[in-house]
């Protein structure tokens, strides 16, 4: 499950990048959700509510990362979270040109 929510992390955070790449909008290198969906806010701030549920998926980079960590994410975890993964995607993807999107 650690495995599955970190690429939940990365999907979420590889979206809102792609989306700040559309707009020219450059970002440092952050694994930050907040630092990486606040930029994306100035272009489109109804993402908002979206934007601060995805938030804690950063834990996800490093929180089950080492041996040693607490517990595994469970499996009602792993899905909630890549229910939030699928929405940053599908949102950011919904307010791309047509011909960009897969």
């Amino acid at each position: 499950m650690a495995d599955i929510v970190f690429h939940c992390q990365q999907a979420a955070e590889k979206s809102l990048k792609g989306f700040l790449t559309w707009h020219d909008v450059a970002f440092r290198k952050t694994h930050s959700l907040e630092e990486v969906g606040e930029q994306r806010l100035k272009i489109d701030h109804t993402l908002k509510p979206l934007i601060d549920q995805a938030v804690p998926l950063t834990d996800y980079v490093w929180r089950f990362r080492y041996p040693g960590k607490p517990n595994e994410p469970t499996m009602a975890e792993a899905q909630e979270t890549l229910a939030i993964a699928r929405e940053v995607y599908e949102a950011v993807l919904s307010r791309l040109p047509k011909e960009v999107r897969p």
